[in-house]
C-alpha cells in the first residue's frame, strides 16, 4: 500500500485511519513524503507506517514506484492521501484480483466524499489521449457489478506487482496527472486487463492537494495528455486526435462563457483565462522537446505488445469520451 502525500494534515490523517480499519490485516502502509519538509515525520500521522521522504515533489509515479521497490508484496495498492477507504475496500480488491490470472489493475468504486456520488468507476479516454472518470458525479447504483473497465484511476487502485514489473512501473516523466491513463494504456497494450470492483469503496476529497482547477494542473494534464497519445496511440489514430483537440478546444471556450467545465473552474478560481492559451502553447513545446525520447518509447511499448492496433482502437472506441464531455467536467 503507498500513499504519496504534499501535505500531512488532517486528510493524510483520515486516509491513515481508515486503512487502520481494514477488514484485512496482512499488509503493510508506505507513506512517501514528497513535501520536501519532513512533514509526515514531524506531523506525527503515519501511526505504524513506513515514511519515505523526498528532499523535493518527486511526483506521483516516482512515490509509486518508491513504494514498490520498498515491497515485495505481490500486489500493490495505491491509495490518494485525501481519500478515505471503506473498511472492505482492500479485502474486495485482493478478493477480485485472485479470481483472475489476466488481471493486472483493479479500479474502485470512488465516491465524491460526503456527495453520495461517483467520482470514479474506472477511466475513460477520449480520441485525443485526454482521460476523465467513468460514471463522474452519478449514482453509484448506475454501476452495480464488477465488470471490465479500461483502466483503474491512480486514486485509489490496486496493481499486480507483476504487471507492474513487466511494464517498469508508473512512468516518473509524467510527474503529475494523467500517469495512470499511460501506465494503463501500455498494460492494456501488454495484454493485461482491468477489473472494476463496486465493492471496493472509497470516498475522496477531490484535487485536494493540486486544486480542481490550478495553474499546475492545467499545465500537467494538457503535456502529459499529449505524452500518452504520443506513446501509446496507433499512427491511425493520430489525425482523429488532432480533429479531437481542436473541438475539444472550441467546447472549453464555449463552457467558459457559460460558466461550466474545468476551464470556467479556471477562470472562477482567480486565474485569467486567456492563459490556458499560454499552457497549451507550453505543452506542446514540451511535446517538441521530448519527441526524441517519446518515439523510442513508443517503440518499445509496441516491441512488448500482445494486442493489435484495431483491438487498441476497439478499446478506446468501447471506453470512450467525447470531447465536449471532456471539457464540460
Amino acid at each position: 500500500m503507498v500513499v504519496p502525500t504534499l501535505a500531512a494534515d488532517s486528510r493524510l490523517l483520515e486516509c491513515v485511519e481508515s486503512l487502520g480499519r481494514q477488514t484485512r490485516r496482512d499488509f503493510e502502509v508506505t507513506i512517501v513524503d514528497n513535501s520536501g519538509k519532513g512533514l509526515v515525520r514531524r506531523s506525527g500521522l503515519a501511526g505504524a507506517a513506513r515514511v519515505i521522504e523526498n528532499r523535493a515533489n518527486a511526483g506521483f509515479g516516482a512515490a509509486i514506484n518508491q513504494g514498490l521497490r520498498a515491497s515485495p508484496a505481490a500486489y500493490l495498492a495505491t491509495l490518494n492521501d485525501d481519500a478515505v477507504a471503506h473498511p472492505r475496500w482492500l479485502e474486495a480488491l485482493l478478493e477480485a484480483i485472485r479470481r483472475r490470472p489476466d488481471v493486472g489493475m483493479c479500479a474502485s468504486q470512488v465516491r465524491l466524499y460526503g456527495k453520495g456520488v461517483l467520482d470514479s468507476a474506472g477511466m475513460l479516454v477520449a480520441r485525443d489521449g485526454s482521460s476523465k472518470q467513468r460514471g463522474h458525479g452519478r449514482p453509484p447504483e448506475d454501476f452495480p457489478v464488477p465488470e471490465e473497465a479500461l483502466f483503474p484511476s491512480g486514486s485509489a487502485a490496486l496493481y499486480r506487482r507483476a504487471m507492474l514489473e513487466e511494464l517498469g512501473g508508473f512512468d516518473e516523466s509524467f510527474f503529475l496527472y494523467c500517469e495512470d491513463t499511460d501506465l494503463g494504456l501500455r498494460a492494456r497494450w501488454a495484454g493485461w486487463k482491468c477489473l472494476y470492483v463496486p465493492d471496493a469503496m472509497v470516498e475522496h476529497h477531490y484535487s485536494h492537494s493540486a486544486g480542481r482547477a490550478s495553474p499546475l494542473k492545467a499545465y500537467y494534464v494538457e503535456r502529459n495528455r499529449l505524452f500518452v497519445l504520443a506513446r501509446n496511440f496507433p499512427a491511425r489514430m493520430l489525425p482523429a486526435a488532432l480533429a479531437a483537440s481542436l473541438a475539444r478546444y472550441f467546447w472549453h471556450g464555449w463552457y467558459i462563457l457559460r460558466g461550466r467545465g474545468s476551464a470556467a473552474r479556471f477562470r472562477e478560481e482567480g486565474h485569467a483565462g486567456i492563459r490556458m492559451i499560454w499552457y497549451v502553447v507550453r505543452a506542446h513545446a514540451s511535446l517538441a522537446a521530448n519527441c526524441r525520447r517519446l518515439w523510442r518509447e513508443r517503440r518499445a511499448i509496441r516491441a512488448r505488445a500482445r494486442i493489435t492496433p484495431a483491438i487498441f482502437r476497439w478499446l478506446v472506441r468501447s471506453y470512450g469520451i467525447s470531447a465536449r464531455k471532456v471539457a464540460a467536467l
